[in-house]
């Protein structure tokens, strides 16, 4: 199977002379598999220290004959380290490189300006084994280098991850040059290969001002595929009002990434059939708006009604239209929804579903502190202070139960027991944002939540028990979770409706209130 593998055409091994047998044979860095077979069988023997026994590539240019075997008769397991090169506490292993001394910019006196735009550059060919031998000699890719090790070192990078970004940074520095700029995408293909996360790489080049960014950004590469199917000139007016949403104007802000994208989708069937009728916006007429509207309800007819009104405001605005089609077209009133408890047995299996350390704390800190998936995201570990017994969620300081302790310290432990050097500040993080100082992703945080509920349901049902307690008092809603007179009318309101019901006259009282029973949760794994 190796020797398949080593010829299949798939890894790109080009056939040619062998640099050592003169063979005609696939390749690897100039060399065919029976030579890089004899190199290994070689270094058992020459090897004299630990970095030159784990290192393959000097060894090939040495070899003078090959040792042949019957077929099935090697040994299939690969050979022990001797003892002698073996690292303290008996790990096995290279010893690990000194530290890199510290380097300061290249000081540049003039630097001539390109005439004309360069194309992009293969930086495949700077072909450079940091095993055997050291870095070119480049004083930019020196800085790089070093400031590699220090993003390295605040973020506690594995050794994997400290190799691929070397390697990337060897492709792209070595033969780098004042003046010179790297485009983001020849980075990416660069970082592709050598499997190193692309936005840490941007970012260390961005540090060294080196970088020129040509990538689309998502949101972009999104809005069009989305758009591709419209009319050229509706297509053309979408992609300006969307992107006016998302990045902001002279005269208008950016909006929230999320309000953009909920705009598109709203107003996308409308558009598409728009686009069968119409060349331009401007020959959208009041009717059409109505028709968009008509089969709608609830909050989905909100969000269109909004998307619209957006739409046809800006465009008016720009003078890409004469009139605008939206204006007097009102919504219709809805009553606000009442929010009913949750019952014991969906809180008892939203408990039960809560196995890893991190969604025990986003239960605690949802179904009993009534916080936001997102404020949870956004905690710092300086936002709390175990030995007070404090917490501070969105900005609002809350006293710190036995439970909740309890569960952040677990959590804490298990934190630091899988990323023992990384820098990030948030109290939760994942693989992926421990290389770096941002909050886990939506997606991680969906994963965590219970079969049957979310956690802003549960965070609604805490709120909503809180007031129900209070009899409907605003008030008290106000001083034990904060936020605004608004919020806590709303549900002080929910909570009035509920109580004129003779069931809900002496409600019972809540687990969240005195705290889940410690006996009955499950052991974290």
């Amino acid at each position: 199977m190796a020797c398949y593998n080593f010829t299949n055409p798939h890894f790109g091994r080009e056939a040619g002379a062998c640099g050592v047998c003169r063979r005609e044979q696939p390749l690897k860095d100039g060399y065919c598999r029976l030579c890089w077979c004899q190199a290994a069988l070689d270094r058992e023997v020459l090897a004299t220290d630990a970095r030159s026994a784990n290192v393959l590539a000097p060894y090939v240019p040495r070899v003078r004959h090959h040792q042949l075997f019957l077929a099935g008769m090697t040994k299939r397991a690969s050979p022990r380290i001797p003892r002698r090169f073996e690292k303290r506490l008996g790990a096995k292993g290279r010893p690990l490189k000194p530290p890199p001394p510290p380097v300061a910019r290249p000081i540049a006196e003039w630097v001539q300006p390109p005439l004309f735009e360069i194309g992009a550059r293969d930086y495949r060919a700077h072909r450079v084994d940091l095993r055997s031998g050291p870095p070119p000699e480049n004083p930019w890719l020196t800085w790089a280098l070093y400031l590699a090790h220090q993003m390295a070192e605040a973020r506690g990078w594995s050794a994997v991850t400290r190799g691929s970004m070397q390697r990337t940074l060897v492709k792209l520095l070595s033969g780098h040059s004042a003046g010179e700029l790297i485009r983001a995408s020849d980075a990416r293909i660069v970082a592709l290969a050598q499997y190193i996360h692309l936005a840490a790489v941007l970012e260390l080049l961005e540090q060294m001002d080196v970088l020129t960014d040509d990538l689309p950004t998502t949101f972009d590469s999104w809005l069009q595929a989305k758009t591709d199917t419209l009319a050229p000139a509706i297509a053309a007016e979408i992609r300006d009002w969307a992107r006016t949403l998302r990045y902001g104007a002279a005269r208008s802000l950016p909006r929230d990434p999320g309000t953009a994208h909920g705009y598109v989708i709203a107003l996308l069937p409308a558009l598409t059939d728009w686009s069968a009728r119409y060349h331009h916006l401007r020959e959208v007429t009041t009717a059409d708006v109505r028709a968009l509207l008509a089969p709608l309800t609830s909050h989905r007819k909100d969000t269109a009604l909004s998307a619209v009104r957006s739409l046809f405001r800006w465009a008016k605005a720009e003078r890409r239209i004469f009139r605008n089609p939206a204006r007097g077209v009102k919504g219709t009133a809805r009553n606000e929804k009442v929010w009913q408890p949750l019952s014991q047995q969906t809180l008892e299996a939203a408990v039960a579903a809560a196995k890893s350390p991190q969604a025990r704390l986003y239960l605690a800190l949802a179904a009993i502190h009534g916080a936001r998936p997102g404020h949870i995201r956004a905690l710092h570990l300086d936002e709390i202070d175990l030995a007070a017994r404090r917490i501070s969620i969105g900005g609002i300081e809350r006293p710190l139960d036995e439970l909740t302790h309890r569960v952040i310290t677990q959590w804490l432990e298990h934190r630091r027991g899988l990323w023992p050097a990384t820098a990030n500040p948030d109290l939760v993080i994942s693989k992926e944002s421990a290389l770096g100082y941002g909050p886990v992703s939506h997606v991680f945080v969906r994963e965590l939540r219970p079969t049957g509920t979310t956690f802003e349901q549960l965070r609604i049902d805490r709120r909503l028990e809180e007031a129900l307690a209070s009899g409907g008092d605003p008030s008290q809603f106000l001083a034990v979770f904060g936020g605004s007179e608004v919020t806590a009318v709303r549900y002080a309101t929910n909570a009035r409706l509920l109580l004129d019901d003779a069931h809900e006259t002496h409600p019972g009282p809540s687990p969240r209130n005195s705290g889940i029973d410690p006996a009955a949760e499950p052991e974290v794994s």
